[in-house]
């Protein structure tokens, strides 16, 4: 009877996994949304800088054109690395909690960053998009930026050498982890070998 009710009880448990559904529908809604979002602000961006080689504008208000379309676009990529950590997350959720993806698994054409085996995967890759979402908001923040004292350019030359500084950790965690992947590698060769 005990064996019974525990077999109840372990099932429910592990079924309780599908919970994670809603995170991995609503993840996907709203990285659509953002898409979408950013879609729009193509478009309506380039009917404004249509209007760039109108000969009535001054080249001031040139000027004010192109920066605020530059302005726009860094938005926009803003916007479509958002949504791309959305989509990250939702399938690696998928992945890790529901079940595997087999059109991922089984097309060549496949990117590995939607390939997502733990949960330091998953972590990894969005840190890596979440990386490149600071970097593009700072490159935003540089574009309005204006320098009045010089403490201002210290303050920007500090926080360029910090972006640097975790991207060139980024890329060493890389390096580390693929050598670590290459040792195991050649460990499982080297048993077969045996064998």
């Amino acid at each position: 009877m005990i064996k019974y009710f525990e077999g109840l009880f372990e099932g429910a448990l592990w079924n309780s996994r599908f919970v994670v559904l809603t995170a991995v529908v609503g993840s996907l809604l709203a990285g659509f949304a953002i898409f979408y979002i950013a879609t729009v602000d193509v478009i309506y961006l380039f009917q404004h800088a249509m209007h760039y080689a109108d000969s009535s504008l001054t080249d001031e208000a040139r000027k004010v054109l192109h920066d605020s379309t530059v302005s726009h676009i860094v938005e926009v990529v803003d916007g479509y690395l958002l949504a791309t950590v959305m989509l990250i997350f939702s399938l690696g959720l998928y992945e890790l909690f529901i079940s595997d993806i087999n059109q991922a698994h089984g097309s060549k054409a496949s990117s590995k960053i939607l390939v997502i085996s733990n949960l330091d995967d998953l972590k990894s890759r969005l840190a890596k998009v979440i990386l490149m979402i600071m970097i593009v908001t700072l490159f935003e923040e540089a574009l309005n930026m204006h320098i009045a004292a010089p403490i201002d350019l210290v303050y920007f030359g500090a926080a360029i050498a910090l972006i640097a500084l975790a991207l060139y950790l980024t890329h060493a965690a890389d390096g580390h982890s693929a050598g670590d992947e290459d040792v195991t590698d050649s460990h499982t060769d080297t048993e077969k070998a045996k064998h």
